[in-house]
Formats: C-alpha cells, structure tokens, sequence
C-alpha cells in the first residue's frame, strides 16, 4: 500500500461549476473569448477539462452562463433606478475585487468574436435593455434603452480596449458624473413612477 498517495477530493458539482465560472470569467477578462482556450479554464479551476464540458457543454455555453451570471449580479445588486449608474461604475471598473480584470472589459474585449459577440448582443438585449426600457415611460423606450447601453458600452471601449486619451486617463467618478448628469434626459418618466 502506497503511502504517499494524495487522498481523493471530495466531489463537489456546486463548488467544481462555481470554479470554472470563476476561472472562465477571469480568463476572459484577460484575454478575450477567441484567446481563452477550455484547456486554461480548466486548469485555472484546478478541474479535469471534462468537468467543463459536463457542466456547460462548450466554450460557447461557458462564456454564455459567465455573461448570464453576470448580468444577473448586475441586475439585482440594487434599485431598479440605480441600475444606469451601476451598468457605467462596471464598465468603467477594470478589475474586480480580486484584482482580476472586470468581466465587462472582457465582453468588450471579445467584441471581434462573432459567436461571443452574438452571445453578448442577446445578453444585453435581453436583460440590460429590458430593465433600462422599464425606467422611461417614453414610447421608444426600447430606443432609449439600447441609446444609454450604446453610450456607457462605447465608452468602455474607448477607455478600456483602445486606451484613447485623456478618456484613459480621466477618473471613473468624473465620467460618471458627466455621463449621469445625461442620461435621466434619455429615460425620463413622464407618469409618476411605480414603487420599485
């Protein structure tokens, strides 16, 4: 009987998909959806790589549920009428409290993937846009909605992938400002608001 033999780790799908969510979030940040491989998700997660294919089929899937999870964080982490401020603090964000790069700039990265960009347009259009057109009672609230995600997104760009000064450079609660100083133009409420 061999001695030195590690003992098994106790299996865990909760925690092995929490990993690999972590590890593909991180991954894509840093490197984008076309430069992350399943093989580095897996091994970031300290997983067999077929535990990824397991839980999420294919890097597809994977990049999906790491947008889907994301944006459900996003979404629920406050007041609906916070929601634009918070959308542009985590644009803005370049990494998370971990140190890692933010999961926005890593959308914003994988942009040139057209599967990834699919993916992101369908993820934005479907919870991000929704719960902004619901601000304004206007009647191309969609409109609007996808006018301030365009904005805020636009801007992620120029100051996180392209590094365009002094855009680069400015403080992110000086663009917040700014940037919140305009957009109540764009989902302004003409009825009285229903409680949130």
């Amino acid at each position: 009987m061999c001695e030195d033999r590690q003992p098994r780790r106790k299996r865990d799908p909760t925690a092995t998909r929490t990993a690999l969510l972590r590890a593909a979030g991180e991954l894509f940040a840093e490197r984008g959806f076309d430069q992350t491989t399943v093989r580095e998700v897996a091994a970031r997660a300290e997983v067999n790589q077929a535990l990824l294919f397991r839980y999420f089929g294919s890097k597809q899937e994977l990049f999906a549920e790491v947008l889907s999870h994301n944006s459900e964080a996003l979404l629920r982490s406050g007041p609906a009428a916070e929601l634009p401020r918070r959308i542009l603090e985590s644009v803005l964000s370049e990494h998370t409290r971990s140190g890692a790069e933010h999961t926005l700039v890593a959308l914003l990265r994988s942009l040139s993937d057209e599967r990834a960009a699919t993916l992101l347009r369908d993820e934005l259009g479907g919870s991000y846009s929704e719960r902004l057109a619901s601000l304004t009672d206007a009647p191309d609230a969609e409109l609007r909605a996808d006018l301030v995600l365009a904005w805020f997104f636009g801007v992620g760009m120029m100051r996180s992938v392209l590094r365009k000064s002094p855009l680069a450079e400015a403080s992110p609660e000086v663009i917040v400002d700014y940037l919140m100083r305009a957009v109540p133009l764009l989902l302004e409420r003409n009825a009285p608001a229903d409680d949130e």
